[in-house]
């Protein structure tokens, strides 16, 4: 990222994903990296979907899960290393214990990881919480020196949680997601509204393509701190980027002043 501009070229690989297989899945994210570096302009940040590495296969995911994310470390590691490059490692089916989370890498330029994230919400729609177990903590984490947070698919109905991240200081906020048919109008406009109230960057990675009977519809998109949408992919397999300008942040933060406004003392959970 340019000190001087303040921009960030962002790619999102909107990518299928084979259910329950890992090797397979492997291989095409690698294909997709290697186009994603190759673009007219190179990405500063790239960004996967959700569970890309066994779908959600979860009666077989304690035995396909990646122990330690192990491999995915290692592939997403030396990809970032090589081409200077930030990887938001979508999430992974990652195995630590007896437990499998549901879990984000971050990478920076380096390859080192300096954050994850494991998913805090479970969707009980799809028993996620017979099969995984629940992070306990916020995605907070900083890129090329910018606050920026994290979070998982479902965790985007619950506002509480990306306002914590604003709060915080976050501009962008990554989600990287398995979001299928028929709640295209609730993706569009949960991820709007994140954006809006809370002022900042929305960068979501869904994924494509069809498991079992559900089918998955795509539509990554950029979402800019006034809820416009800057990028958006379609229904296929898909590259999608977009360059973000973070000076519009502290821009639209100065013209509606909506976190000093906050009244928190009127907003205090009794239950």
């Amino acid at each position: 990222m340019s000190n001087t501009t303040n921009q960030l070229t962002v790619t999102l690989l909107q990518m299928d994903v084979r259910i329950g297989e890992p090797d397979v899945n492997f291989t095409a994210l690698s294909k997709l990296l290697e186009e994603a570096i190759a673009a007219p302009v190179k990405p500063d940040v790239i960004v996967i979907p959700e569970m890309w590495n066994t779908g959600y296969a979860l009666d077989r995911v304690h035995e396909l899960a990646d122990r330690n994310g192990e491999e995915t470390k290692a592939l997403l590691s030396h990809f970032a290393r090589e081409h200077q490059v930030h990887i938001i490692g979508g999430s992974v089916a990652d195995k630590r214990g007896e437990d499998v989370y549901n879990t984000i890498y971050v990478f920076d330029r380096e390859g080192q990881v300096t954050s994850d994230y494991s998913k805090t919400h479970l969707f009980r729609l799809m028993d996620e919480h017979e099969y995984l177990a629940s992070g306990d903590r916020v995605g907070s984490f900083t890129l090329d020196g910018v606050p920026a947070g994290m979070m998982i698919c479902y965790d985007i109905r619950f506002p509480e949680l990306s306002r914590k991240l604003a709060l915080s200081g976050a501009k962008i906020l990554f989600v990287p997601a398995q979001w299928p048919h028929p709640r295209l109008h609730h993706w569009r406009t949960l991820l709007m509204a994140r954006a809006i109230e809370n002022q900042m960057y929305v960068v979501s990675c869904n994924r494509v393509g069809t498991s079992g009977t559900t089918d998955f519809f795509g539509h990554s998109m950029v979402i800019d701190p006034w809820g416009e949408v800057i990028a958006e992919g379609g229904e296929e397999q898909e590259l999608i980027q977009a360059q973000i300008d973070l000076d519009l942040v502290e821009q639209v933060r100065h013209k509606i002043p909506v976190f000093g406004d906050r009244r928190p003392q009127l907003y205090q959970d009794e239950n």
